[in-house]
Order: C-alpha cells, then sequence, then structure tokens
C-alpha cells in the first residue's frame, strides 16, 4: 500500500483533530491507568487481600496499563491521534524525522494537559486514592534519585526501542500495540520499587499535580528523554536506518488526512 499523503494548502498548521483527540487519549490513559493502580495497591483495596504478593500485583497492574495504552491506539481516538499519548514518543518520532517540530511541541502540549485533565477524576477514589498519591511516581526509598534515573533511563529505552523494532517491520507493526500489555507487565513488575515506571512525563504529571508530591519530579522528564535519545541513537549504531519508520503512529498507519504523521513521498521516496 502506498502512502499517499492528502494535505493541501487549506490544511491548518495544528489541526484541532488530532490535537483534540491526543488530549483526550492521554487523559484516559491517566485517568483509566492509575485507577488501575489505585486499585491494586490503595488501602483497603480488595485486591490487596486477593493477591497478597506485591509482585504480582506488579506485573498485574503493568499488563492492565499496558492494555489501556493499547486500546487506546486502537480505538477511533488512536486512529485520529496516532496515539503517543507520551511526550517522549513524540520526541522519538521527531527525533527520527516522523513529524514536524511545531507538531510535535503541539502534540506535548496536549498530553500535558490531557494528564492534568485525567487526574481529576482520580480524586474520586478518596482515601483509597490518596493513600497511593493517586498513583505519583517517586523514587524508592531504599534505592534513591541516582537509581531511579537510571531505572527510568532503562525502561523508557525498552519502550522506545521496542515500538521502533515492530514500526519498522512491514509484517510486525500491524501487531504494534500488543507490544505493550507484555512490556509494561515485565517493566512494572522488575522495576517499579526502583522509581514508580513511569516511562511518560505526562503520566507523572497528572498525579503529581492533583497530590502535591513532587519528589524527584525531574527524574520523570530527565530519564525518558535520555532513555528515548539512546533508543534512537542505538536504532542507528545497529544500522536499521534503511529499514525506515515511515509514520509516527502506533496503529491505523495509513489514516493521515492532515499529512503529519507521514515523511512526503519526494524525500523518502519509499512504500509501505
Amino acid at each position: 500500500m502506498r502512502i499517499v499523503r492528502t494535505v493541501n494548502s487549506r490544511t491548518p498548521l495544528l489541526p484541532w483533530k488530532p490535537l483534540a483527540a491526543e488530549t483526550v487519549g492521554t487523559a484516559l490513559l491517566v485517568a483509566v491507568g492509575l485507577s488501575i493502580v489505585i486499585l491494586d495497591f490503595g488501602r483497603g483495596s480488595p485486591m490487596v487481600r486477593l493477591l497478597p504478593d506485591d509482585g504480582a500485583r506488579r506485573a498485574l497492574t503493568g499488563f492492565l496499563f499496558g492494555t489501556t495504552g493499547a486500546l487506546i491506539a486502537l480505538s477511533p481516538l488512536g486512529k485520529a491521534s496516532g496515539a503517543h499519548i507520551n511526550p517522549a514518543v513524540t520526541f522519538a518520532f521527531w527525533l527520527m524525522g516522523r513529524m514536524q517540530r511545531c507538531h510535535a511541541l503541539g502534540y506535548v502540549l496536549c498530553q500535558l494537559s490531557g494528564a492534568l485533565l485525567g487526574a481529576l477524576p482520580l480524586l474520586l477514589w478518596g482515601a483509597m486514592g490518596a493513600s497511593t498519591s493517586y498513583g505519583a511516581t517517586v523514587p524508592g526509598r531504599e534505592t534513591g534519585n541516582g537509581l531511579a534515573l537510571l531505572g527510568e533511563t532503562a525502561t523508557t529505552f525498552a519502550l522506545i526501542f521496542g515500538l521502533f523494532v515492530f514500526l519498522r517491520h512491514r509484517t510486525l507493526r500491524q501487531f504494534t500495540p500488543a507490544l505493550f500489555p507484555p512490556l509494561y507487565a515485565i517493566m512494572v513488575w522488575l522495576e517499579a520499587p526502583i522509581s514508580g515506571t513511569s516511562t511518560n512525563p505526562a503520566r507523572s504529571l497528572g498525579p503529581a499535580a492533583i497530590s502535591g508530591v513532587w519528589n524527584g519530579w525531574w527524574i520523570y522528564w530527565l530519564g525518558p528523554m535520555a532513555g528515548t535519545l539512546l533508543a534512537v541513537a542505538a536504532y542507528r549504531f545497529a544500522g536499521w536506518e534503511r529499514h525506515r519508520i515511515r509514520v509516527a503512529k502506533v496503529f491505523h498507519f495509513a489514516h493521515d488526512p492532515y499529512g503529519i504523521f507521514h515523511v512526503p513521498m519526494q524525500k523518502s521516496g519509499m512504500t509501505s
């Protein structure tokens, strides 16, 4: 299937439909994903009794959080926005030359706004939500900021590099959303006690804003950005540039009515 850009001279610089969809998609990720965190770890939750092993609950939480992201990617919201729902993902696509700077900046602003909106419903969890700081990510007490930064860098590297591996293969990329549930199950199980396994500055911003818990907030920006830079560098070092990532989307690859997700054909000279 050949990539066709339908953009024309009347296309707005920042089309509102993809931006609105990205805002709502990020809000859903925060509201639903962190509700899962609260349900699995909140004080007084029945899940603590039903599944007393912390590691098992971490793995379940990560799987369900990843499933939430996958379903957003498959949904009409993901079709419209590309389902980045994470500044690190947008940063990665921009570094790979798949998005223009103005679109990438617009996406990051929408992701941060969506995270703040999505955090508001978490207040409905009351004392149970407050006991987890509404899912806020903080460095582990026994590990400290240094290891938390390393953990965020490593897990974001795994996310972005894994995303690239799927998107570079014509046969694999249709299964890209399926990457997220098992990947987050493993990462949250292994790494959550160190940093909370954010991999997403927007996901960390939302609960921090409503809980007032800003411990090590810079880690959840610096770590994901560093992990993204390392993933892009590793992808290029591996010599995979000839297998270009052609579209800045997680699914619904052919849908791009504004021409903001595809490299212009005259530049890439590629088909999809």
